[in-house]
Parts: C-alpha cells; structure tokens; sequence
C-alpha cells in the first residue's frame, strides 16, 4: 500500500535461506549458532508471509499520539481485510499495518488524522500489508483533507477516537454459511475496538465467541437457531446487549443498543485470532433487517494494558 493511489500490496519478500556451513570442528559452534539464527529468522519471515500477528499487537487506544508518514490508495467498493459489506458513506478510510492492525481487532474504530493541510476522522477498514508501525494508508478522499494529492506521502499525526459520536445503534451481520451449528457474527457500528462479544439463544447462557481474521467472531457448535442475544465490550469496557437478532447470514440488522458509558482507560490488548489473512473478503450485497430489542448494560471496569 505503499505507492500512492493504488490497491495495497501485501506481498512481503522472504528472508535469506542461506544456512551457514563450516566443515571445521572448531567451528560447528558457530555454524550451529548460525543455523538457529536463520531458523529464527525463516521463522519469522514465514510468519509475516503467513499473516501472523505481531507479538504485543494492539490497535490505537486512549490519548496516545502516533508519528509518522500516510500514503493514499481507493479501495473502490470492497470492504478491505475487515469484511466490511462497503467503505463508509465518506469514504473516509484508512488501512493500518499489522501491529496496529492487530488481526481484524482494529476494524471499526477511528483514528483523527493531522497533515499538513488539517485533521480527517477515518474509519479503520483494512489491513495494509507493506506498512510499518508507523505508516498508515488513508483513502484518496481522507488524504486530500490533510495533505495535497501531489504530495504522494505526508508526515502526520495520529491519535485514536474516543467514544466517536456514530448515527444509529450497534448492527449485526451473521456471516455466510452461518447457522444454528455454527454461529459467526460481524459487529459493526461500535466505534471503540472491541474487547469481546458474547451470546446466547433462548433458555441458554452467554458463549463467549472467538474473533476471526476476517473481522468476525464466530461460535463454533453454535448456540440453536435463535433469536439471539448478543453481549458486546469495547476495550474501555463500555458494554451494551442487543436481543431478537435472528440467523438471517448477509444481512445487516439494525439495533438502538449503544456502548454505555464507563472511564475510557483503554486496554490495549483485545483479543486477537492467531493468523490473520492478508486478502479482503467479497462484499456481498447489504440489506436491512427489523430494529433489534435492545438493552444497555453498565460497563465493567477498564482492562489492564498488556505488559511486552
């Protein structure tokens, strides 16, 4: 994603195969040493081509501010790595590395943006696959709020949204293939990333779900049929339930639920899946289900940040 304008690239370059040799006794030590380093190394060259998320990897939270450089690329109508059904409206998007990626866990919340031009709110859509700690990718449409299109590459700065003012209630979209046996759901319009989302059919208790690469957290045995109730934590923990949401899969359904309020002392380790992909899923179709019955719950006490 690093050339301006274009699609993200996230082809990433193996490392060296060489495997050092010495054929002198005095020396196996060093050819022994040599061949776990390169292990190390292939190990982690494969990991990055794999996909894998970065130890200690976190999405932006709290009032921490991040330097750096921002490119540009369209995403056309592709939801990115995130799975989203589209781009927003705006289309004021942006595409994070890896680290800050954080397998999918990043999707959904807003960073603002400063350039040399201004501030742009964005949303987090994608993953960019050749950028850094400290690169992001925005939209063509984001990156001409803060900085001139000739530019191809600005310095900015970056900071996560708190609790972004959004329109509308909590949506759910039950992902395709979804079903009593095997329940997977895409949260979306929560604007904090998400710590955790739990949920039940009738008569059952609360599951906890497992978020998946491709920004959704799924069951596996499912919980029945439904109606659902589902139970979302932002990493703040702002918490809020929904119930009456049905097993309808590519469609989104509508709630009035809202994060409740609660001390924003982030925690910056949600859960992450271990290998995220690196391919945008297919953006099927959007549709409109029935208000969902909704129910806001106090949030529980802020999270720890992971010790690296």
């Amino acid at each position: 994603m690093t050339a301006p304008g274009t699609a993200p690239d996230n082809d990433i370059p193996a490392g060296d195969d060489g495997t050092p040799r010495s054929s002198r006794r005095v020396r196996h030590w060093l050819a022994g040493a040599g061949v776990t380093a390169l292990a190390a190394v292939l190990g982690i060259t494969l990991a990055v081509r794999g996909g894998a998320t970065p130890a200690c990897a976190a999405p932006p939270t709290g009032n921490a501010i991040h330097k750096g450089t921002a490119s540009f690329y369209d995403a056309g109508r592709s939801g990115g790595n995130c799975s989203f059904p589209g781009p927003p409206a705006d289309r004021l998007y942006v595409a994070l590395g890896a680290s800050q990626y954080s397998g999918s866990a990043a999707c959904g919340s807003y960073l603002e943006v400063s350039g040399p031009k201004g501030k742009v709110r964005v949303m987090v859509m994608d993953q960019c696959g050749g950028c850094g700690p400290s690169k992001i990718d925005l939209s063509t449409e984001a990156f001409t709020r803060i900085a001139d299109r000739s530019q191809g590459i600005a310095s900015v700065s970056y900071r996560a949204v708190v609790n972004p003012p959004l329109d509308g209630g909590l949506t759910f979209r039950m992902k395709g293939g979804a079903s009593k046996y095997w329940f997977a759901v895409q949260v979306g319009n929560h604007g904090n990333p998400l710590r955790s989302v739990e949920a039940k059919g009738p008569g059952g208790g609360f599951r906890k779900a497992a978020r998946q690469s491709d920004n959704h957290w799924a069951i596996e045995g499912g919980i029945g049929p439904g109606p659902y109730s589902i139970r979302v934590t932002d990493v703040y923990g702002r918490q809020a339930t929904a119930t009456g949401i049905r097993m309808v899969t590519k469609q989104v359904q509508r709630s009035t639920a809202t994060l409740a309020s609660a001390s924003p002392t982030p925690s910056s380790s949600p859960s992450v899946p271990p290998t995220p992909s690196a391919v945008p899923s297919p953006t099927p179709a959007e549709s409109v289900a029935p208000t969902t019955t909704v129910e806001a719950l106090a949030g529980a006490a802020p999270l720890d940040r992971p010790r690296c």
